[in-house]
């Protein structure tokens, strides 16, 4: 049977492993019948993951992914042995053990094995968040790819959202653009500035669809770079492109003090995700509001005779603000 998993899996201990796997057009060969579990090389249990993975239409990234960390696993303990898995994961110093868990967890179920998954809790780094300044830097030397970078910015989409955005999710006149969610988020609609739009339109005169997000991470990397090297500003290497993304989350909250709309913005599920963005920027006296919400009249009318103003709705719940 011939399978195309859209990339070349990595073998452990090869040249280059650890590098992220670039994608190919190769087709991949594998036996007509599964490995068993027990006795299967970490390389065929690897292997046999991926075609599962790919045929139940799992994204290019998730594969991406699974491949290169059950690569790490596989140099270190035998996959066929849980507990044995289970130890090296747990003697790992890296902060990225629980994804190690889901990748495994991936290789045991497309074999039908239970097994008690650990869960390893990381906390949340908080990002640094680069001036506007020093981001435009970089997306007024990138030619192309500057309205890419200028659309993450104003919308906080994620480099895969943008990338499945088609012309026609886009209004041109009016500015509008609609993108679908992409690992839990929520579907949502965003109104770009007109100078946006404007590249938008030309944009569509010579391209159909957007670059995939592992071009567009490809293109900031290497933008960045040029700009950092050309201007002797290595602080410009450490904007990351997902960065963009806690820009304009952290600069809609300082605007709005409304982290409801940002939730809704950013396609979170919980609001506990969104609260982080409270805490990047530094809110003067001046400019401080107290938000309220009103879930019926009776309450949004309370509200306004004590001085609030109405802000917007967002999940049936009315949002009001009033400056301290």
């Amino acid at each position: 049977m011939v399978g195309s998993l859209g990339f070349e899996p990595r073998i452990a201990n090869a040249p280059g492993w650890y590098t992220k796997p670039s994608y190919t057009t190769t087709p991949f060969h594998c036996t007509t019948t599964p490995p068993d579990h027990s006795t299967a090389s970490n390389q065929e249990l690897i292997i046999n993951t991926l075609i599962k993975l790919k045929a139940n239409a799992k994204a290019k990234r998730t594969l991406e992914e699974t491949n290169y960390r059950l690569t790490r696993l596989s140099e270190q303990c035998n996959l066929s042995n849980i507990e044995e898995v289970k130890t090296t994961i747990a003697n790992m110093t890296s902060d990225d053990k629980q994804n190690y868990v889901n990748a495994y967890a991936r290789l045991l179920n497309t074999n039908g094995i239970e097994w008690k998954r650990p869960y390893y809790k990381s906390e949340r780094r908080i990002p640094t968040i680069p001036t506007r300044e020093n981001i435009m830097k970089i997306i007024s030397a990138a030619k192309k790819y500057a309205l890419i970078f200028k659309t993450l910015m104003e919308t906080g989409l994620m480099p895969y959202e943008l990338s499945q955005v088609q012309q026609r999710d886009i209004d041109l006149e009016r500015g509008i653009v609609n993108a679908r969610g992409f690992k839990g988020h929520t579907s949502r609609t965003f109104k770009v500035t007109q100078e946006t739009t404007a590249m938008l339109k030309q944009y569509f005169t010579k391209y159909q669809t957007f670059p995939e997000s592992e071009m567009i991470g490809k293109m900031w990397r290497k933008t960045k770079t040029k700009v950092s090297n050309r201007l002797q500003d290595p602080s410009l290497k450490t904007i990351r492109l997902y960065d963009l993304r806690h820009y304009h989350a952290t600069m809609l909250y300082a605007k709005t003090r409304d982290v409801l709309l940002v939730k809704q913005q950013l396609g979170h599920r919980k609001i506990e995700t969104t609260m982080i963005y409270t805490q990047l920027i530094h809110l003067n006296e001046e400019d401080e509001y107290t938000c309220k919400t009103a879930k019926d009249i009776n309450e949004a009318t309370q509200l306004v005779e004590n001085g609030f103003e109405y802000i917007t709705e967002i999940d049936g719940l009315k949002l009001f603000r009033k400056r301290k």
